[in-house]
């Protein structure tokens, strides 16, 4: 029977990059691998067909001589190169092994990571929050060891490349199955996958190269921020590792809660208490806003509940766009205690004004006055 052309095995064109093939190789092996369909005799034999034209079109000189006399240049096929006595050590396959049998084949030496974020919580003031602040702050953190300069090694010496895995972090190592000999790739454990070794580890940091400290850390605050702003402070986070960038530290904010004002939006709001009178004849008051005491007209007749603006004593805007205004509202007191005086007052008041409250007590002569005129 003859043998199927290995590029239509795989799928690829003639030109097929090293890429390309291990891609398709990597497709077809997880389809058909015996794992996966455990007794099935027929996928058991693409498996094998699929693996032997990877052996041979992953392999440059192979594949030449693939090219120019096709299966004839193996003889009887591929077997005498090698499938005969089980499959042999090609690139990739390892990753495939891996999956099947549990393997670490996909673990690799890590490169240069980012250290981790930190955060801190900050209460501010609600002035603070307006306008802004800069603040010192001191948060527990990592930094390189200043004795070791960070390498983990005692001063004088130096990390050593591993000899095991030759500063790769990784070993390899063949394993035989039913289906032929496969390449493995595993982390180091003499390095951890580091691919160097500390001989003389540093007294300061016992070969970590970092200690923990309190840093203090100068930050500015704008105005505008609310609960729950959220400030970035690039490059304060935890050392990177492997040569890495620092991580970020993260400010939370929360605003307390004031006596006087209210916040909504950039707009400030406030209350101010007022007697009867001073409604209904006018005033001119003493309010306090964010920047100070102000004087604040109540024009006659003012209405319980009535708000007054004063422009730009709000907020000051996040983004640069100024500051929002004050709303101060008017709340008209009535009074619990009148002395006899008062009493007599209002009740001209409302005699003059037509009214007569519940309470008041009236004359024998406007009793009359009502009967025979109502």
């Amino acid at each position: 029977m003859s043998k199927k052309d290995y590029y239509e095995v795989l799928g690829v064109d003639k030109d097929a990059s090293e890429a390309d093939l291990k891609k398709a190789f990597r497709k077809l092996a997880r389809q058909y691998h015996p794992d996966v369909n455990p007794g099935d005799q027929e996928a058991e034999a693409k498996f094998k067909e699929v693996s032997e034209a990877y052996e041979v079109l992953s392999d440059p000189q192979k594949k030449a001589q693939y090219d120019q006399f096709g299966h004839a240049a193996f003889g009887n096929g591929a077997g005498e190169a090698g499938f005969g006595g089980g499959f042999q050590d090609f690139g990739g396959f390892g990753d495939i092994f891996d999956m099947f049998f549990g393997g670490s084949g996909g673990q690799r030496r890590r490169g240069p990571a980012k250290g981790a974020d930190l955060r801190y919580n900050m209460e501010i003031t609600f002035e603070e929050a307006a306008f802004g602040v800069e603040k010192d702050i001191s948060i527990p953190k990592t930094e390189f060891c200043d004795k070791c300069e960070g390498t983990g090694a005692a001063p004088g010496s130096s990390p050593k490349k591993c000899t095991k895995c030759s500063g790769t972090g990784q070993v390899q190592f063949a394993q035989t199955t039913p289906f032929g000999r496969f390449v493995q790739s595993r982390v180091c454990e003499t390095c951890q996958g580091e691919g160097v070794i500390i001989e003389k580890p540093c007294t300061k940091c016992g070969g970590k190269g970092t200690v923990r400290k309190t840093a203090k850390i100068h930050v500015r605050i704008p105005g505008g921020v609310d609960t729950g702003s959220r400030l970035r402070v690039a490059g304060e986070g935890e050392p990177g590792d492997r040569g890495g960038p620092r991580g970020d530290l993260y400010i939370y904010l929360q605003v307390k809660t004031h006596r006087t004002f209210r916040r909504d939006g950039n707009d400030v709001l406030s209350e101010v208490k007022v007697s009867f009178p001073q409604a209904a004849l006018g005033d001119e008051l003493e309010v306090p806003t964010l920047d100070g005491k102000v004087m604040l007209k109540i024009p006659e007749g003012t209405q319980s509940g009535t708000s007054f603006r004063l422009k730009g004593k709000g907020i000051t805007d996040l983004h640069g766009y100024g500051r929002g205004d004050q709303h101060v509202k008017v709340i008209v007191v009535t009074p619990t205690k009148l002395t006899e005086e008062q009493r007599e007052l209002l009740q001209k008041f409302a005699e003059t004004s037509g009214e007569h409250p519940a309470g008041v007590e009236r004359g024998f002569f406007d009793k009359v006055k009502d009967a025979f005129m109502g």
